[in-house]
């Protein structure tokens, strides 16, 4: 009978433990594992909810917009070098940098002793017209002292900077001066030329040296072709050593003015991002200069355009060494609160079809990061026999064997000048030491170098004031041992050095620009081309068992 009892009720059993053990289980499911449900679930959406549930449960209070700041970048660099994300904060002076100009005062300054130091005056600038001069130290913004620790750079900016036609109160101590000099400048439109220095550099030979590709680099060419056209130009020098790149547009039309109709400049392709070609439409008054382009291993992305486009073109003659190798396309996109990411979207492709993307590994950014210190190490900067070609061989419109996979190798290298180099040398200009006595010396002296308004003039005045000698004393002073014999070897190196300085200084990039070129060997190599009417690259010549002969 109790055996029957039992049977009766063990379906009635089992189903209340059924619904207990269901209830027990949404139980837990609901309050220890639904998060997790839900970020596996939601697929791309993982990252936002994971956010979510930190700022929601996480045991401490945690600011997202700064977890975001430091998560972005992280996901960005797993993917190629260049794509990037730039904070809200520092997306305006990024745009700047590449704009035709920005509001702001129209000084250049260095922070000297927790002061701000005025290192030169936009000529017709603000600050200018308001009566700030060259030489002068900021004490107070907007009447508010403004020396010591909090003089950072960035806060600098943010003081100086602002809308046009605002005004700000700045307090400056004069050379000479004990009291403090009060002036309230309108900021205005501050031009950010991305053209250097136009010169002659002799009696038939213009040259344009070109520090960024921006919003007015291409107006700014034509601008500066025109000055070298009344002089006289009949050949034309390039300078790209040390353009790091920008926009793509600018080096287009550039490409644009040198070559002949229906010349490929460029071409970007990607994964969303069909082919689009950038041909030459024949309009360019310039198609048929000589022309010379210089390259250096820090020339990257719309310089490599530019000078890709010469080559594979066979319209210019390359001279320096091996380029940057950055062939990756990135679109800005903003977001929302100000910030903005560069996303990679294609590569682009020189006329012969070769992308000059130096190899890297998604993720592995360190070796990418070393390549220009490898290639030092190596001895590439040294000896044209150095050079590694990763990719394969392409021809160029005449049959010019050139290389793809990293950089644009240059048709004639110039090795880096090593000539007088020493360990104190490169102490001296690694540690800053330099312009810091530059700025110095200038600041000391410059009732009388401003009595020198031409480069020569002044170059000349500073080769007669011992200045090496001066900057060995103040080094030595400041940490870094004198080492006589070195400084005697180093003579040459260190004079061009600290009286370019001076030279910037007191007069401006055009002047410095002059000033260093003057003993510069690529400079010579690309005279001597124009000399012997070498210019255009020539065809190669076919031996009798077919082979090329260089």
């Amino acid at each position: 009978m109790k055996g029957n009892k039992t049977n009766r009720f063990m379906p009635l059993l089992m189903a209340l433990c059924v619904v207990i053990g269901i209830l027990i289980g949404t139980f837990y499911a609901n309050h220890f594992s639904g998060n997790r449900l839900n970020i596996i679930n939601s697929g791309s959406n993982r990252l936002s909810n994971l956010l979510h549930i930190i700022d929601d449960q996480y045991v401490d209070k945690v600011n997202i917009d700064s977890l975001v700041d430091m998560a972005i970048p992280q996901i960005l660099s797993d993917l190629d070098p260049h794509s990037a994300y730039i904070s809200a904060k520092d997306a305006q002076s990024e745009t700047d940098k590449l704009k035709g100009s920005f509001s702001g005062v129209g000084i250049e300054f260095t922070i000297r002793k927790d002061t701000i130091h005025v290192q030169n005056v936009v000529k017709n600038g603000p600050a200018q017209r308001a009566g700030l001069l060259a030489g002068d130290k900021i004490v107070s913004v907007d009447g508010k002292p403004f020396v010591g620790k909090i003089v950072t750079q960035d806060e600098a900016m943010r003081r100086l900077k602002g809308p046009k036609d605002t005004k700000v109160k700045i307090g400056v101590v004069r050379y000479g001066q004990k009291a403090v000099k009060y002036f309230t400048v309108t900021r205005g439109d501050i031009p950010q030329k991305s053209i250097a220095a136009t010169y002659m550099l002799d009696d038939n030979t213009g040259y344009i040296k070109i520090k960024s590709f921006g919003e007015t680099t291409y107006p700014e060419l034509l601008i500066s072709l025109a000055q070298l056209s009344q002089e006289g130009f009949s050949n034309l020098v390039i300078d790209l050593r040390d353009n790091t790149g920008g926009y793509m547009d600018p080096a287009v039309q550039m490409a644009n003015e040198f070559l002949p109709k229906n010349k490929l400049i460029v071409y970007m392709e990607g994964r969303k991002s069909p082919r689009k070609d950038f041909m030459s439409d024949g309009h360019g008054s310039y198609q048929k200069i000589p022309l010379v382009v210089l390259i250096n291993e820090a020339s990257a992305s719309a310089s490599e355009i530019f000078a890709g486009a010469m080559q594979d073109n066979d319209r210019a003659t390359i001279i320096g060494r091996r380029s940057f190798g950055k062939g990756l396309v990135q679109q800005q996109i903003g977001f929302p609160d100000g910030s903005m990411i560069r996303l990679t979207i294609a590569r682009y492709y020189t006329p012969s079809g070769r992308c000059i993307q130096k190899p890297f590994v998604p993720g592995d950014n360190q070796d990418y990061e070393n390549d220009l210190l490898a290639r030092y190490q190596h001895g590439e900067f040294f000896s044209q026999d150095s050079i590694k070609h990763t990719g394969p061989a392409y021809h160029t419109g005449i049959g010019r064997v050139i290389y793809g996979g990293g950089g644009i190798t240059p048709d004639i290298f110039v090795a880096e000048d090593t000539l007088g180099m020493t360990s104190y040398y490169k102490q001296a200009a690694m540690s800053g030491l330099i312009l810091q006595y530059a700025f110095n010396y200038t600041d000391n002296n410059r009732p009388k170098l401003a009595s020198y308004k031409d480069m020569m003039e002044l170059s000349r005045y500073l080769v007669n004031q011992g200045t090496v000698e001066q900057f060995a004393a103040f080094a030595d002073k400041n940490g870094l041992k004198r080492r006589n014999l070195m400084i005697r070897k180093s003579h040459k190196l260190l004079e061009r050095y600290i009286n370019s300085r001076i030279i910037y200084n007191m007069l401006d990039e055009q002047a410095w620009t002059e000033y260093i070129n003057q003993d510069d060997p690529t400079i010579r190599a690309a005279l001597q081309v124009f000399k012997n009417n070498a210019a255009f690259p020539k065809k190669p010549v076919v031996g009798a068992k077919g082979k090329k002969k260089k």
